[in-house]
């Protein structure tokens, strides 16, 4: 079978299509003819050489992890699926032990990781971390949801975003943000969207954003903010200079979650600050596999629809990853084995 393969950690050059065995399902496994998968900035930081996750020593290397498709054939002991299923892949592997994988939730395991693999023609899973599809749900739209839209849906829920609150979702036009913004406005919640892009800024409003904000300096988007009212949560998937500005803007209260670290791995914050308007710092890392079938759920309801920005053939990967690179993309970037 053909994969797209890292050869080396550096940029979209490094990217290849290569060929080789296809995989067979082990017990508890099932095979996936692979119609679609979505990359993440996760994939990028291991081309890049800025992952923990993977060495030298694993190249070349096979990403991907949001991965949709047709079930092909499944190992012994298979009941959840079977061969000619539609499903999307959870990527979520867990101990299943611990005793957040006994208790939940399962993103807190404490050997958690990730699937790598959805960038070629065929994947072997864990066939119960596969969720089957409605009829009315399209592999292409599904395999754009479950990094992006589980993280944001899981940051909702840990900043305990209700109807009627407000939200500030910084670098609003990534994979996350344009999740996040899509799945605010479907709990009744409002938000204010940032960007250097007044395209994208007006592509945002047309999916749910209430304000949007022109610019990535930080003292520029608090004062804008200011202007517009106190934020009830903070939505930052970008860490570094974000974080100290989006405490400064929370109301008393207020909640900042935070799940990435785009624009920095380190942040500064005023303590005082902190502790004396009784403001809240928040770690979230991915979702649960409730939470994408929730998702799946809402796709089938038409509640959202996700925001595709472009779509390549495997043979054009590098491309893919070249256009992420240069962040001139709104939403989700899939790819077609």
């Amino acid at each position: 079978m053909n994969v797209a393969a890292f050869t080396g950690f550096g940029g979209p050059e490094d990217v290849a299509v290569r060929e080789i065995d296809t995989p067979g399902p082990g017990n508890g496994e099932a095979m996936i003819d692979v119609h679609a998968c979505a990359i993440n900035r996760h994939d990028l930081w291991i081309l890049e050489g800025d992952s923990a996750m993977v060495g030298s020593e694993e190249l070349p290397f096979v990403t991907g992890l949001d991965v949709a498709g047709v079930v092909r054939t499944v190992g012994d002991g298979v009941k959840s699926v079977s061969a000619g299923d539609r499903v999307v892949l959870c990527p979520n592997q867990t101990c299943g032990v611990c005793r957040f994988c006994r208790d939940g939730p399962e993103n807190l395991c404490e050997q958690f990781s990730l699937f790598h693999g959805g960038l070629a023609e065929h994947a072997v899973v864990n066939a119960d971390r596969l969720v089957t599809l409605p009829e009315s749900v399209e592999t292409t739209a599904v395999a754009a949801v479950p990094t992006a839209y589980m993280t944001a849906l899981h940051m909702l829920r840990r900043a305990d975003v209700g109807p009627g609150d407000l939200v500030l979702i910084p670098g609003a036009t990534g994979g996350v943000g344009v999740a996040a913004t899509q799945l605010v406005d479907a709990v009744g919640a409002r938000s204010i969207g940032t960007s250097t892009s007044a395209a994208k800024l007006d592509r945002l409003s047309g999916i749910g954003a209430d304000f949007t904000i022109k610019g990535n300096d930080t003292e520029t988007i608090g004062d804008a903010v200011a202007n517009i009212g106190a934020p009830d949560a903070v939505l930052n998937h970008l860490g570094g200079e974000y974080t100290e500005m989006g405490l400064s803007v929370l109301r008393r209260g207020g909640r900042m979650v935070i799940c990435g670290r785009t624009a920095g791995g380190r942040s500064e914050i005023d303590i005082p600050e902190l502790f004396l308007d009784h403001k809240h710092v928040i770690g979230s890392t991915m979702g649960t596999q409730k939470d994408l079938q929730t998702l799946v759920q809402l796709l089938a309801d038409a509640t959202f629809e996700p925001v595709i920005d472009d779509e390549y053939e495997l043979s054009d990967t590098d491309q893919a990853f070249a256009d992420m690179q240069n962040r001139d993309i709104f939403g989700k970037l899939v790819v077609h084995p």
